[in-house]
């Protein structure tokens, strides 16, 4: 059976075109046959994830996000990739009801530090990935201690998200450095970059090792799980 990547995006436009170009960076390809087949579907009506998980009203988010699995698994995907940290408040769910694997990318995210031996990653999310503790729960099972910022320090990482990236900015430099001294100062040995917004800040802006996207982490586990080689660069 050929091996086909759905791609469930929209989720900021900008962000599902740097995850596909993160899928053909990590990709050991030598010619346009050796990559591979993906299916994006560009849904840029999903509703605001942040805001309905906050505000309790949820439905037609989660309807929408059912409908577009359901499609890219009835277009032949053999495996789905959902680029937003906050949609997989619902990934679980969606699993028992898509017969194809959801790729979990926070779960994949914390084995990965996990296996590095990091011990407490700071988390530079939205608001709704940190109060419903997606990371911290993922995190806590492998016994590490993932720690959000304070609520000055998360009120710059959402200003660089929707007051900067989502509106076509660069993101700004200091407000980031703030947050980098910030995460260091409660002793994180990592920090996570848990918003596709902040995915998109550090490809105009490289980060140090420090940081781990978990973006970058979902596009390697996409291409090894669909069964392609790895390219490490």
């Amino acid at each position: 059976m050929e091996q086909k990547l759905g791609v469930l995006g929209g989720m900021g436009p900008q962000a599902t075109q740097v995850f596909y170009q993160f899928v053909l960076d990590r990709t050991d390809a030598a010619r346009d046959q050796d990559h591979l087949p993906t299916l994006i579907l560009s849904d840029t009506r999903i509703p605001d994830r942040t805001q309905a998980i906050l505000s309790g009203n949820t439905g037609e988010l989660y309807q929408r996000l059912l409908r577009d699995a359901r499609l890219l698994e009835d277009c032949g995907c053999t495996a789905i990739a959902i680029p937003c940290n906050t949609s997989h408040y619902f990934v679980d769910r969606l699993q028992g009801e898509v017969g194809i694997p959801i790729l979990h990318m926070i779960r994949e995210t914390a084995r990965e530090l996990a296996g590095q031996g990091k011990r407490r990653p700071g988390i530079l999310a939205t608001d709704g990935t940190i109060q419903t503790g997606l990371y911290q729960r993922e995190c806590a099972a492998l016994e590490m201690d993932a720690v959000a910022p304070d609520p000055e320090t998360q009120r710059l990482v959402m200003s660089i998200i929707y007051d900067e990236i989502k509106q076509g900015e660069n993101g700004s430099r200091e407000k980031f450095a703030h947050i980098d001294k910030a995460i260091r100062r409660m002793g994180c040995d990592c920090a996570i970059l848990a918003c596709t917004e902040l995915s998109v800040f550090s490809t105009y802006h490289p980060l140090p090792p420090f940081y781990l996207d978990a973006m970058v982490v979902l596009a390697e586990r996409a291409v090894s799980v669909c069964g392609y080689p790895l390219r490490t660069i």
